[in-house]
């Protein structure tokens, strides 16, 4: 079967709010720690490996980086955090301009948190959460770099993060250099970009 998300282009990187698209178009954000493997997974699920930057420094992506899909549908690649090595006032513009984007982007249907299988809900992750709970937006987590644990490891690490998230957030193992668990994180992200943005209202409605 195609894959929609294939369809990806970039379209701009932006750091301020006024920089992003005004069609309205539903758009996913994708975030992660530095190191966890974000551009490695988006590149997976849009079958493009030079989608998303990938880079052995930590903390290339500096910018929200937009990429389209299809007509009125985006992708959106979140600074990584974490290992970043950036002058403090930068890293802080990066902080405010994403808890901002969160609070008030309108379009933003869902998130997909990417975190290392070895190294999960650490507490930046575990920031993001809350950010996304506030804003009453559903959040997949991605299990990535799978394929570096044993089967019994995988599934035990799964169920212990599907504990700790007590329902709050949907979990998955993920691989993108061994195409594990591609259909399923595809199905969610597409899911969410044809069902169009999600709100507080509709959060309580």
């Amino acid at each position: 079967m195609a894959n929609p998300l294939a369809q990806a282009e970039f379209v701009l990187s932006a750091n301020a709010l006024a920089q992003l698209p005004k069609d309205g178009a539903a758009e996913v954000a994708f975030a992660g720690r530095s190191n966890a493997g974000k551009s490695t997974a988006l590149n997976a699920l849009c079958q493009h490996a030079g989608l998303a930057r990938t880079s052995k420094t930590p903390g290339r992506t500096q910018h929200l980086v937009y990429f389209r899909v299809g007509e009125g549908r985006y992708l959106v690649d979140l600074p990584g955090y974490g290992y970043a090595k950036v002058p403090i006032a930068v890293r802080d513009h990066w902080q405010a301009f994403i808890s901002r984007y969160f609070q008030v982007r309108e379009p933003l249907a869902g998130l997909v948190l990417v975190m290392d299988i070895r190294h999960p809900l650490r507490e930046y992750d575990q920031q993001m959460l809350d950010v996304a709970f506030k804003r009453h937006l559903p959040v997949h987590c991605l299990l990535t770099k799978a394929d570096k644990l044993g089967r019994g490891e995988q599934s035990r690490t799964l169920l212990q993060v599907k504990k700790e998230l007590a329902g709050r957030a949907s979990v998955q193992l993920f691989s993108g250099s061994a195409k594990l668990g591609l259909d399923e994180a595809r199905a969610v992200v597409l899911g969410w970009l044809q069902a169009g943005p999600h709100n507080e209202a509709d959060a309580h409605g």
